[in-house]
């Protein structure tokens, strides 16, 4: 299960907790200007542009123009397919966990 190079764009930009608080906001209250998420985020305006650069590049959010303002919001089929990685990978590690127990219990069996 080698990651794709999007999928490592996708996973690096919610790893910065502001990016992620960008994308809660977005997806909590709607679309939304870098001004209108300045207002509610303790970063500058520019700071705010920066961060949805990165989740823009990273296709989590996208963006349209309604006169001299643009708008973002969340895309959701992104996040949908970085869930089902996390499902996959989480579903990856239980079958390896679970190998792992049985092996300690037939172990735990032969010792008796």
């Amino acid at each position: 299960m080698t990651a794709t190079i999007a999928e490592v764009e996708v996973f690096s930009a919610l790893g910065d907790p502001m990016r992620w608080q960008v994308l809660t906001l977005l997806a909590e209250r709607g679309e939304r200007s870098a001004t209108g998420l300045a207002q509610e985020l303790p970063v500058t305006r520019p700071a705010v542009v920066k961060h949805l650069a990165v989740l823009d590049r990273a296709g989590l959010v996208g963006s349209r123009k309604v006169g001299r303002e643009v708008l973002f919001s969340p895309r959701a089929e992104r996040l949908g397919a970085a869930a089902r990685r996390i499902d996959e990978l989480a579903a990856a590690w239980d079958t390896r966990l679970d190998a792992l127990r049985r092996l300690a219990e037939e172990g735990d069996l032969s010792s008796s």
